[in-house]
């Protein structure tokens, strides 16, 4: 396996912990000098920690063993900081085993920066990649820097001190393991939030910004971002750069990068898409840390070069076709946008400039106070994952909105998302779900968008809450920014109108929501102060001659009534003004209001005294959502945590040597015999109906015989994938006078091509379901389920989940289907053996994960009955390519 194949280029670039970037890529002879000068400049001590010796002859040693000697088993990583080597990461092969040696050395002078532990990530996923299962090392008992690397990594450790040295023994996770892996990666996510968070302060936290391209002409793109920077309270030093020179509005101005005062943090550049990269270049070599670039229509060669400048100069990009950044609190609006957002808790990030624009415009009008703001564009570098962890990191977010169009590192923004989540909840859009709307994304993002179901699952397991609209994801911001998390799902609803609160009862029964019955303490105190004519089953109905008083006392009564959320629905024409009741004080559970004669679609209606401000929809459907999404996520995050199961009676090793064999003969990879299948399924425990392969029609009566008489028999034709849209099934056959007739009619229709039949047994009864998995060139291995059978594409009944795995992914597959009640039993029907599907789909998951090189893998169908389950016919197809580590930090380019 080559560096490249193992998730590494031959360059690789990655964020040490003060957030600087490091260039990492394998040592080779050109490195020795470098090497050598690294070591030989060593203090005494840290040669002496290094080689046990502190004679300078090792330096030459060593720099001729990972550079020069090409010896089989080592592998070296150099760590360069502005073309300087700071740090070296190695490890050497222990003869005749699967464990190497590591070693790891840091430039005196940049030490405590994260060097090495970048360096010895990076090494761990070369080293799994390889198949090396665990490193050693033997360190001085008072070498306390490399020993606090190695504990701090989150690798297991097992320790044991002899002979005046430490000797550490250090499993290399396994990342289809996660239950194995995830103190490992615990860490690795740790330092990533730590060192991404540092290198995004230039961009969200500047002290100085430069406007590069303001332009002489009032109104264009550089001078309106300029004067919006000013305008807002900007505290840091602000400046213009414009090849005439000339100020704007008093703002100094120079005529190039080179001549600024002062290397600025940030630079926003606006200049024409020819002029980018050397814009880009020239920040670089300036100093500046951040780039925001709003210009749009950039080359695939020019947006490379953009990139590449980036990398070159230590900097992180936003953009381009970004439409700024804004953090109102820091007085920072870099945006294009006509109104400055009011400083609060929401964060925001959105890879459409005009989108990102409008939901700034939006939020203003609304009221929603900004924590920050990022638009990401072409998502050449900064990407909704790192605005994540910075909302992670800030102390102020507390509630996150995404409009994303793709997705760099799906498994890692799922990773971060998840734990984001766990804190507070995360909004998104399901942007792209129709074909015209991938290709449109595609088009615009120069990135493929993510099939449907795969990001819908990606987001039902991060708990991130999807909207199908932009309008739907406002209307649940809304109200997630005014209003807490509901308990549960059941909303008690008070109108002033009964056709209103009828409307409004459908709308969350269609949301899923449950309309609450009045309680019988509650009916008696409504009935103390709301008209006699008043309806108080649920909902309940005031009538319009209600006062304003009455009314926001019906509501507290209903919201104390063991509902976890109230929904307030208001015709302002025929009642007492009604919505200063619904403002006047904090319910003990979320609220909403529905105001039928209101012209906006939503709005906040401001809090009065402790109150919080409260969302006000024109439509009954609209708050009905809200609340539902809301209250799903509430049970996601309330849910215990789940993991990656352990299972039993794996043998993952003869399954390596099943896909390791037919490559062998097939590099190109290929679809497995149904021997070939059957036996890589039973490495991992997964039943298949017993069959017999048969030549003729004579060994097709034997083997009907021995499986009990009743049988299917499948023509064998190589290529032939959909065996039952072909006609190459035959069912339900008994005795051998069927056996022979369907023999019959299968070579009537195959004739030469047809190698043989499989003869299987007939299974009776359960539900015909499909397990599956597909290897998505983004988001890696992902597990579909489904109903299944010859109308599986047709039912579109299906749900899926990135691998690998936990219990509760496994049963939310088993769950959420249309029809699961089928499976859990109903109208006197015995329920499935759940507990088997559930091990079914885990097993699955574990293969998927173990076996990058499983490309699809079809279990169709899979017969669920109340005694087990069994897989009826599977498809496999095995390619060579190996999929790059998902979780290893490195920065594109």
């Amino acid at each position: 396996m080559t560096v490249a194949e193992a998730g590494l280029s031959g360059k690789s670039y990655a964020l040490l912990a003060d957030g600087t970037t490091l260039t990492i890529r394998p040592a080779g002879p050109g490195d020795y000098e470098p090497v050598r000068r690294l070591h030989e400049e060593m203090s005494p001590d840290n040669l002496y920690f290094r080689f046990f010796t502190a004679s300078k002859a090792s330096a030459e040693r060593e720099a001729g063993r990972v550079c020069l000697d090409d010896i089989p088993g080592v592998v070296a990583l150099v760590g360069l900081l502005d073309a300087e080597l700071a740090g070296l990461a190695s490890y050497e092969l222990v003869s005749g085993t699967a464990t190497a040696e590591v070693a790891l050395a840091v430039a005196d002078g940049k030490h405590r920066r994260g060097i090495a532990t970048l360096l010895l990530e990076h090494l761990v996923t070369l080293a799994r990649a390889r198949g090396v299962k665990a490193f050693v090392a033997e360190i001085l008992p008072d070498n306390y820097d490399v020993l606090h690397v190695l504990s701090d990594s989150g690798l297991a450790m097992r320790r044991r001190s002899g002979n005046g040295v430490v000797e550490l023994s250090m499993p290399v996770p396994r990342l289809a393991a996660l239950g194995e892996a995830s103190a490992y990666l615990d860490a690795v996510a740790g330092r990533d939030m730590r060192a991404d968070a540092a290198s995004l302060q230039p961009l969200l936290n500047p002290r100085s910004v430069a406007v590069i391209g303001t332009g002489r002409r009032p109104g264009s793109v550089g001078r309106m971002i300029l004067l919006n920077i000013r305008d807002a309270g900007f505290g840091g030093a602000l400046y213009a750069v414009n090849p005439h020179g000339a100020g704007v509005e008093g703002i100094r101005c120079v005529p190039s990068v080179a001549e600024l005062p002062e290397a600025p943090d940030l630079a926003v550049v606006t200049v024409p898409a020819g002029h980018v990269v050397e814009v880009a270049r020239k920040c670089g070599d300036r100093g500046v840390r951040a780039l925001a670039v709003i210009t749009a229509g950039l080359t695939t060669a020019q947006e490379s070069g953009l990139l590449q400048a980036a990398r070159r100069g230590g900097m992180r990009l936003a953009g381009p076709a970004s439409c700024g950044v804004a953090v109102p609190g820091a007085g920072l609006v870099a945006t294009t946008a006509a109104s400055h957002p009011a400083p609060g808790r929401t964060g925001l990030v959105a890879q459409s400039g005009g989108v990102g624009t409008a939901l700034l415009e939006q939020f203003s009008r609304l009221g929603i106070g900004i924590s920050s703001f990022a638009s990401v564009g072409a998502e050449l570098d900064i990407s909704g994952t790192d605005m994540l962890l910075w909302w992670e990191a800030d102390n102020t977010t507390e509630l996150a909105l995404l409009h994303m169009e793709s997705f760099g590192n799906p498994r890692w923004f799922a990773r971060t998302a998840r734990r984001v989540s766990a804190k507070f909840p995360v909004l998104t859009v399901h942007a792209g779900r129709s074909a015209p709307g991938q290709r449109a994304a595609a088009s615009h993002t120069a990135a493929a968008a993510a099939p449907l179901l795969t990001r819908q699952a990606l987001f039902e397991q991060a708990g991130i809450i999807a909207a199908p609209s932009f309008g739907e994801m406002l209307d649940a911001a809304a109200l997630m920014a005014s209003q807490p998390v509901p308990a549960g799902n059941v909303v008690g609803i008070v109108s002033n109108g009964g056709g209103a609160g009828v409307l409004a009862a459908d709308a969350c029964a269609e949301a899923d929501l449950v309309v609450a019955v009045t309680g019988a303490q509650a009916r008696s105190r409504l009935g103390e102060i709301l008209p006699a004519e008043a309806s108080l089953d649920g909902p309940v109905d005031t009538t319009a001659a209600v006062s304003a008083e009455a009314f926001g006392a019906a509501l507290r009564i209903v919201a104390d009534d063991g509902v976890d959320a109230v929904i307030a629905v208001v015709v302002q024409r025929v009642s007492a003004d009604l919505l200063p009741v619904l403002t006047a004080g904090r319910l003990p559970v979320p609220a909403a209001a529905v105001v039928l004669d209101q012209p906006e679609t939503v709005r906040l209606l401001p809090g009065q005294g402790t109150g919080p401000a409260v969302p006000a929809y024109a439509y009954p459907e609209a708050p009905a959502r809200a609340l539902a999404r809301a209250a799903r996520y509430g049970s996601w995050r309330s849910r215990p945590a789940s993991t990656v199961p352990e299972l039993t009676g794996l043998r993952a090793a003869d399954a390596r040597s099943v896909v390791d064999s037919f490559l062998a003969g097939m590099p190109g990879g290929g679809w497995l015999s149904g021997e070939g299948g059957d036996s890589l399924l039973r490495c991992y425990g997964i039943a298949m109906v017993e069959f017999r392969r048969a030549a003729d029609a004579d060994a097709a009566v034997k083997a009907a015989a021995e499986l009990g008489g009743h049988v299917a028999i499948k023509a064998d034709v190589p290529g032939l994938l959909h065996k039952s849209a072909a006609g190459a099934v035959q069912l339900d056959l008994h005795g051998a006078g069927e056996v022979r007739a369907a023999m019959g009619r299968l070579q009537g229709v195959f004739g030469a091509a047809m190698s043989g039949v499989l003869v299987e047994p007939m299974i009776a009864g359960g539900v015909e379901t499909i397990v599956g998995v597909v290897q998505e060139p983004v988001f890696g291995p992902v597990v579909v389920f489904g109903l299944g059978g010859i109308d599986t594409n047709a039912l579109g009944d299906h749900a899926a989940r990135l691998a690998p795995l936990t219990g509760a992914d496994a049963d939310d597959l088993i769950h959420c289907l249309r029809a699961s009640p089928a499976l859990l039993g109903h109208d006197g029907r015995a329920p499935a053996d759940i507990g088997a599907l559930r091990d079914l789909l885990l097993r699955v998951s574990r293969l998927a994960d173990d076996l990058p090189e499983v490309a699809e893998l079809d279990l169709n169908p899979v017969i669920a009955r109340a005694d087990g389950v069994v897989a009826v016919d599977a498809r496999i197809r095995v390619t060579s390519r190996r999929l790059a580590d998902p979780f290893l930090r490195q920065l594109p380019g």
